[in-house]
């Protein structure tokens, strides 16, 4: 599993084009999200036999940038292109799925870009030293 994190004044996208026939139904129209950690996941074929540990490991990821930076909102993105091998986009899903049922119980306001479609995206993101994080696990 491969997590690149931002620290974001704000995140704008639009859906364009599904690219995965099961991906979300969703409305076309432009969403917003001010003074989020955006959260772009890749998930990997090995990420399935010990899901739960990684599951584990991303959540405590998230948890410490948001608490460094003081952020209760998170925009999870899956984001197949952060390594060669791909997991299943089923596996994606479930995963995201997961860690935002997660967050939210934890006190999160926790939102995901809709899974397997192509976006117009725009974000600005806040330069500092935690500004941009990434991790491998």
């Amino acid at each position: 599993m491969r997590l690149l994190m931002f620290d974001a004044e704000f995140v704008k996208y639009a859906p364009t084009k599904k690219g995965w026939e099961e991906g979300d139904e969703v409305e076309i129209r432009e969403y917003e999200f001010k003074d989020v950690v955006l959260c772009f996941i890749h998930t990997e074929p090995e990420d399935e036999e010990d899901k739960s540990k990684k599951i584990t490991k991303l959540l405590k990821n998230i948890k410490w940038l948001c608490g460094k930076l003081n952020k209760k909102r998170v925009l999870l993105h899956s984001f197949a292109h952060l390594g060669e091998k791909k997991a299943h986009p089923e596996l994606g899903r479930e995963i995201l799925n997961r860690v935002e049922e997660r967050l939210k119980n934890a006190g999160y306001e926790v939102f995901q870009t809709p899974y397997g479609w192509f976006l117009d995206f725009e974000s600005r993101w806040i330069g500092h030293p935690l500004g941009r994080i990434y991790k491998e696990f």
